[in-house]
């Protein structure tokens, strides 16, 4: 069966009352988990990110994390909550702080968000609770990988330093929202061969049946959607969420195709699912959403490689001749205004180096700025 999870996200607003409505919600459509988002601003962005294009508009997003902000106890009550409701209680963490403090509440699951593919900081410091619970004796907690805008040199480094045990994969696009016949759905069954871990869906489309119900037929055995209790409201993500009627049919669907699977086989199943679907998609459509399993960046997503990912970002204006120290360089998203930096993997190197031309805040660091 697969392990279908309802991403809240943000979509709460900070409001308890809101979440608890959306666990509800995800609980009656049937999922089998819900997931949330430990929001810091400062650990997803630059101040100076300016302006972003979202399905709500132009928004500042810096300070629109900001607003999005909870204290811990937000998310324990949270996971308690989903806990007494018989759902799964999972969250993406944005960097180390964020991380450390979900690790207190014991989660079903760590989940790391496309863009955090390369956030090396914050997946070593997972990687060394994941082995300390080994040497206690325990399994290591789960994670999730989600592997949008990456390419597969990317995701062989986080697996580098996670390893395999108790990690999944998930294919995504990080369009918002992202176009069907762009998702390559025969990648979860490729991914997983090359890799060797379960794999499965995290899905950005309108739709909620084509792609989710594909991907469970190439043998993903996770499916991630948003859910939202209206698609009108004014959360990040709600307006390629599902509200609850369409995400129940979601999940209708995908136990559909697990029947299927277990009656006929993979491939008539898989003939059988591309005639049905073909009948209300037409099969053009169908067999371009299924694609050809080889990963590349999707066309929706090509431009966003090195910006929505991880880089190297300077947090003030420095001067010539002075020396980095650790609180002068983070490891942020760089999005739509900044330049992007040097890859995280290089931070080491760039603390206790010094520069060799005044640098500005913000700014994407740079091997040229060194001496």
């Amino acid at each position: 069966m697969s392990l279908i999870i309802a991403e809240i996200g943000t979509s709460h607003g900070g409001s308890e009352e809101e979440a608890r409505l959306l666990i509800d919600a995800a609980v009656d459509s049937g999922a089998d988990a819900v997931k949330f988002q430990w929001v810091y601003a400062d650990e997803i962005l630059h101040p100076d990110t300016g302006f972003v294009h979202l399905p709500t508009g132009n928004i500042p997003l810096y300070e629109r994390f900001r607003q999005l902000e909870c204290p811990p106890l937000f998310y324990k009550n949270m996971a308690d909550y989903a806990v007494s409701k018989g759902v799964k209680f999972i969250c993406s963490p944005f960097g180390i702080r964020s991380l450390e403090e979900l690790l207190e509440l014991s989660p079903y699951a760590v989940k790391i968000a496309s863009p955090e593919l390369n956030h090396f900081p914050m997946l070593r410091r997972l990687a060394e609770y994941r082995d300390a619970r080994r040497v206690d004796g325990e399994k290591p907690v789960p994670v999730i990988l989600s592997s949008g805008v990456s390419k597969l040199k990317d995701i062989e480094a986080a697996l580098e330093i996670l390893g395999k045990e108790n990690v999944s994969l998930l294919h995504c696009i990080t369009c918002y929202p992202a176009p069907e016949t762009e998702y390559n759905i025969r990648l979860v069954a490729s991914l997983g061969s090359v890799f060797g871990v379960e794999t499965g869906i995290s899905d950005h489309s309108l739709d909620p049946v084509l792609v989710p119900s594909l991907s469970v037929l190439c043998g993903g055995t996770i499916v991630e959607k948003h859910i939202t209790l209206s698609r009108k409201t004014d959360g990040l993500d709600d307006p390629v969420a599902l509200e609850p009627e369409q995400f129940a049919l979601m999940v209708h669907c995908i136990h559909q195709t697990e029947a299927a699977l277990s009656r006929y086989g993979a491939e008539r199943a898989e003939a059988e699912a591309v005639k049905q679907l073909s009948e209300a998609y037409g099969r053009e459509k169908v067999i371009a959403v299924l694609g050809d399993g080889v990963k590349k960046l999707a066309e929706s997503e090509k431009a966003n490689y090195g910006r929505t990912n991880r880089s190297l970002h300077f947090m003030r204006d420095i001067k010539k001749g002075e020396k980095i120290e650790k609180t002068d360089v983070a490891v942020l998203r760089t999005e739509k205004i900044l330049t992007p930096g040097i890859g995280p993997e290089f931070l080491e190197k760039v603390i206790g180096s010094h520069l060799a031309k005044d640098v500005k805040n913000g700014s994407g660091v740079q091997f040229e700025d060194f001496m």
